[in-house]
Parts: structure tokens; C-alpha cells; sequence
């Protein structure tokens, strides 16, 4: 037996002293702590982005439902835990659009403060919008004369299309007398209890009403949608946490006899993680030039041939059913995560 031992400075149990790493719990012998280290043993701990990471990582994007597969067949330690990959990647993805939340915060606050104009202002613009409409109505009627036995149209045509309600308007928004009587009770420095109670809330209506009015005035005086935008982001993760269990269900139902509901949930967490890497990819590349809507929507349908051949590959039925299958699932999910979307939404304006 060698006599040469020294003890692990993290265990405080003794070793030979040539080992690379302590025989006990592990730790790296010679662990001097450096920058590195202290990067990658921070992200490894926390997200465990070591070796596993890079071999899973192109499986993921190249290889649908490879992954899931393997995981289920018990080669756990050699692939990237599902839920650490999809933890991993929600976080890069949720740091990459944040990039994009702040511009369309600003954005969206500046543009809600110039749509709603004073009623009194409309006024004066609604005239100078028609003075204008009609001397542009005079220069189309008098192009198409001038074209006429051009473009062959009859007098009553040319009549129908002068007439016809498409010239461009302003882009304000204006609520009436509602809009008159809120905008003079704020000017007078009204308190809000009595600019509620003007609005026709009562004494005796219940908390959600009462909630539901001073987010309302709230939103008005402030004019503040973006901060109603970035309440709404913020609430997505938890609407995620949901979302995904959900999503591994209705797999469920639709192969009843494909395993448990855990290995559904591994496909989900595998797939949710690809939807997460494109969406990083479009915002990422989206936030240094801004490509045409059709690049981004042929990006996003990857999502749906993904997802198809993923089911085809993980659950072993043929590429007409697994279209199928696919097909519907996608009907029934997209409405879900629609009305979701529409209750956080809600949420976030009854809570910025």
C-alpha cells in the first residue's frame, strides 16, 4: 500500500497522491482556480453545459426526435438531460429577445402617445383631411378623363372610382364625448375616485370591476402599451411551465399505446428546445438586420416539419400518419396556446 497520500481539499479524504481526480467524490486533483474554472464550472452547475451539451446539441437541430429516442432507450449519461437542454436553452433564448422586448417597449409607448389625439385637435385635422381629400379627388377624376379612351372606362366608372373611400387618413384614434369628458376630468386634476366614479363605477362594484377601471385610467394617462408588451413577455415563461405539459398530453392522446406520459414529456422537452433555438436564431439575427416577414415564416414552419418528422422518427408509424397526426395536433394545440396567450395578456394589463 502506498504511504504517498494526501487528502481531498474538497472531501478531506485521503488519496494517492498521483490521481487526476479524487477517487471519493471526484473533484479534479490540481483544481487551481482560474477565470476558466470559475466560467465553466458556474455553467456547468447550473446548466451543465459540458461535454453531453456539444453531443446533443447538433443531434438536436439535425436529428428529429434522435434524441428523445435515445434517451428513452437508456443512454442517459451520454446525451444532455432533456429538461437541463430545455432550461439551458430558454434562458439564452429569453437573454436574446429581451434584446428585442426593450426596442418594441419604447417603441410601442411612443406610438400609443401620438395615436390618441384631443377631440378638439381631431377636429381641426378632420377639416384639413377633407380639403385635401377633395383636391386629390379632382386630380385622379381628372387623370382618368384625360386616359380615357386609353383605359376605355365610361364616365359612370371613372364617377364610381373617384367616389370610393380610399384615400389615405390619419391613423388617430379618437373615443367621442367619452374621450372629452375623460381628458377635461384629468386636465382639472380630478383624483382617480372621482374620475371613476364619473365613468360610472360604483361604491358597491366588486374588486375585479374596480381593478379593471384603474387599469384602465392608468393605461390612459400614460399612454404606456409597451410596459404592457414587457409584462406580458415576462409572463411567458410561467405560461410555458404549463404549456409544455400540457403539449406532452394531447401526444398522449394521440398515441395512447406509444409508452408513458413521462417519455411523451421527453419528447416535448427535446422539441421545445428546437423551438427555442429558432426563435433565438430569428430574433438574434432579426435584432442585427431586419430580414422580410416571409425569411422569418419559413423559419417558423421548420417548427411544423420538425415536429412531423420528429413524430415519425420517435413513434415509428409512417410518414402519411405521422402527417396526419401532425396535421391535427396541430389544430388542437395552436388554439390553446392562442387562448393562452390571450390570458396572459389580460393578466399582464390588469398587473403592469
Amino acid at each position: 500500500m502506498s504511504t504517498n497520500q494526501v487528502n481531498c481539499q474538497n472531501c478531506e479524504k485521503p488519496y494517492d497522491e498521483g490521481f487526476e481526480f479524487c477517487p471519493h467524490c471526484g473533484q479534479k486533483t490540481n483544481d487551481e482556480l482560474t477565470i476558466g474554472v470559475l466560467f465553466y464550472n458556474t455553467i456547468s452547475n447550473y446548466f451543465s453545459f459540458d461535454a453531453r451539451f456539444l453531443k446533443s446539441f447538433i443531434p438536436l437541430l439535425f436529428k428529429p426526435g434522435y434524441l428523445a429516442k435515445e434517451f428513452i432507450k437508456g443512454k442517459r449519461l451520454l446525451y444532455l438531460h432533456p429538461a437541463q437542454m430545455y432550461l439551458f436553452i430558454s434562458v439564452v433564448f429569453f437573454f436574446v429577445f429581451s434584446f428585442t422586448v426593450r426596442e418594441q417597449t419604447n417603441s410601442l409607448n411612443e406610438g400609443f402617445k401620438n395615436v390618441f389625439v384631443e377631440e378638439d385637435t381631431t377636429m381641426i385635422d378632420s377639416v384639413a383631411m377633407k380639403k385635401k381629400d377633395s383636391l386629390e379627388r379632382i386630380e385622379i377624376r381628372e387623370a382618368l378623363e384625360s386616359t380615357k379612351m386609353f383605359n376605355r372606362m365610361s364616365q359612370k366608372e371613372i364617377d364610381s372610382i373617384v367616389s370610393l373611400d380610399v384615400l389615405p387618413k390619419k391613423n388617430n384614434i379618437s373615443l367621442g364625448s367619452f374621450q372629452v369628458e375623460l381628458d377635461s376630468l384629468i386636465k382639472s386634476g380630478t383624483p382617480d375616485k372621482g374620475i371613476y366614479k364619473a365613468m360610472g363605477l360604483k361604491e358597491d362594484d366588486g374588486w375585479f370591476k374596480k381593478k379593471f377601471y384603474q387599469q384602465g385610467i392608468k393605461f390612459y394617462k400614460a399612454k404606456d402599451a409597451g410596459n404592457i408588451w414587457s409584462a406580458f413577455v415576462d409572463t411567458v415563461p410561467i405560461a410555458l411551465f404549463f404549456l409544455l405539459p400540457i403539449f406532452a398530453f394531447i401526444i398522449k392522446l394521440f398515441y395512447p399505446k406509444k409508452g408513458s406520459y413521462s417519455h411523451h414529456l421527453v419528447f416535448s422537452f427535446y422539441y421545445f428546445s428546437f423551438v427555442f433555438t429558432v426563435l433565438s436564431l430569428i430574433f438574434g439575427i432579426n435584432y442585427i438586420h431586419d430580414f422580410s416577414f416571409w425569411i422569418d415564416f419559413l423559419i417558423a414552419l421548420s417548427c411544423f416539419i420538425y415536429l412531423f418528422i420528429a413524430l415519425k422518427r420517435f413513434y415509428g408509424q409512417g410518414w402519411f400518419l405521422s402527417f396526419i397526426k401532425t396535421s391535427f395536433f396541430s389544430l388542437v394545440f395552436l388554439p390553446i396556446v392562442l387562448i393562452t396567450a390571450v390570458f396572459i395578456g389580460f393578466f399582464a394589463f390588469m398587473n403592469y
